[in-house]
C-alpha cells in the first residue's frame, strides 16, 4: 500500500478554505516533484499509488519545527516531501510555511514520519 499524507500547521490562523488549498498545493507539487525527478522508485510508488485510488491523509501538528522535523526525516528516508510556503495574497505573511507533503511513498515508511499525528 501506498499513501501521501499532508502535515497541515494548527498554529497559525488560516480559514477552512485556506487550509483546503494549503493542502491542494501538497499534493500537486508531491505529484509534480516526483513526476519532474530522475528516481524510478518515486515514479514506480507514484504509479502503485495512482493505482491505488490516490489515498492521501491530512495530518496536524501545532509548530513550524515540528514541520522542519519531519521534513528532515522525509529527506534522510529519500521520501518525496514538500513544504508549501504561503504567497501571501490573502490571510498569511509571505512565506509562512503552512504545511508538509510527504509521498506518494510506501505505507510503513511514511507511517515511520507521520503516524504519530492526529487527523485534521
Amino acid at each position: 500500500m501506498f499513501k501521501m499524507v499532508i502535515v497541515v500547521r494548527t498554529d497559525i490562523k488560516m480559514g477552512k478554505g485556506k487550509i483546503a488549498a494549503q493542502v491542494a498545493h501538497a499534493a500537486v507539487t508531491l505529484v509534480l516533484n516526483v513526476l519532474n525527478s530522475n528516481n524510478l522508485r518515486w515514479k514506480e510508488w507514484l504509479s502503485e499509488w495512482l493505482q491505488e485510488g490516490q489515498p492521501k491523509i491530512v495530518v496536524k501538528t501545532d509548530s513550524l519545527d515540528d514541520i522542519i522535523s519531519r521534513s528532515n526525516r522525509a529527506k534522510e528516508m529519500n521520501l518525496p516531501f514538500s513544504i508549501i510556503e504561503d504567497a501571501g495574497k490573502t490571510q498569511l505573511e509571505p512565506g509562512t510555511v503552512t504545511c508538509l507533503g510527504i509521498g506518494p511513498a510506501p505505507e510503513n515508511l511514511v507511517d515511520s514520519i507521520t503516524g504519530d499525528l492526529k487527523l485534521l
